[in-house]
């Protein structure tokens, strides 16, 4: 079975033809311009693949709701050229194939679940931590999602004590992703987080704002897995941090070895790496083929 995968980003698209097996055959990277030009190019490569199906995982936010007049539409995303774009009309009309369409964390949770970190288990959260914070979550095999897609990177958290960087989002200022996202970083300290490696502030206060975010998670969700992507997580020092303050943040009060002797395995980073949304999308892709039969 010949399958296509897109993981759309705000600064570039990767395009790659698999196998079910979530062996990647052929990849290519096409810069995100205006939807005109970089689908065009998404298109020629797809055209001459001969697919059966396609995943996406896009940025977002996007019309996840099957019901929804906009269903497969980019909504108000800060790129503007791509803002109400029918992202998925699009790509259906071009190919005439069976197309599944989620976020790109989404997309990246599916790849960790069905290959990756939390092959076996019933649940895991992926979190991604870079020019902007997203999450999506997997529950018994399927993508959470109610009313939307989650928006985990816009929750709100209590501001470090010795931070008085404004935030840098631009609805919500000091959200998640004002606080703790790459440019955030980079705002804050004036300078790229990975000149920034050997300052332990900076990833002390990182820490600080991320472990808040999966406290959140975790006494909602309840998942059996987090994981960690993204360029930010690249950074050595920070999981021992993050680890070791969400222990803090807890405070005994769940006593699952999960959280206490075996924290190690269970906030981890993702096992395949800057691969793990591509080959979501591939599984993404089978899924459709099933449904459809």
């Amino acid at each position: 079975m010949k399958l296509g995968a897109i993981e759309a980003g705000g600064t570039k698209f990767v395009c790659a033809v698999g196998t079910e097996k979530g062996e990647i055959l052929e990849k290519i990277i096409i810069p995100t311009q205006t939807p005109e030009k970089t689908l065009s190019k998404v298109i020629e490569f797809f055209q001459k693949k001969s697919i059966e199906s396609l995943g996406i995982g896009s940025f977002g936010p996007i019309d996840i709701n099957k019901k929804s007049d906009t269903y497969g539409a980019i909504l108000n995303t800060p790129k503007f050229a791509w803002r109400d774009y029918p992202f998925l009309e699009s790509m259906k009309q071009a190919l005439d194939i069976p197309i599944g369409f989620t976020t790109d964390v989404n997309e990246a949770a599916l790849g960790e679940f069905t290959f990756g970190a939390a092959k076996g288990l019933e649940s895991c959260l992926y979190i991604t931590v870079g020019t902007g914070i997203g999450a999506g979550m997997i529950i018994k095999g399927k993508i959470l999602q109610g009313l939307s897609h989650p928006e985990m990177g816009h929750i709100i958290v209590r501001r470090h004590p010795k931070d008085d960087y404004l935030g840098g989002c631009p609805t919500h200022q000091d959200c998640l992703e004002g606080l703790a996202s790459g440019p955030a970083i980079e705002n804050r300290w004036r300078k790229k987080g990975i000149e920034l490696s050997e300052q332990q502030e900076v990833w002390e206060m990182e820490a600080y704002y991320l472990a808040q975010a999966l406290v959140q998670y975790i006494m909602i969700l309840m998942p059996q897995k987090i994981i960690i992507g993204g360029g930010v997580a690249k950074q050595k020092s920070l999981f021992p941090l993050i680890r070791k303050k969400v222990k803090e943040l807890l405070n005994g009060y769940l006593t699952y070895k999960e959280f206490n002797e075996e924290i190690r395995n269970y906030i981890v980073p993702p096992e395949l790496g800057d691969c793990a949304g591509i080959i979501g999308g591939l599984v993404l892709a089978k899924e459709v083929i099933k449904k459809r039969d």
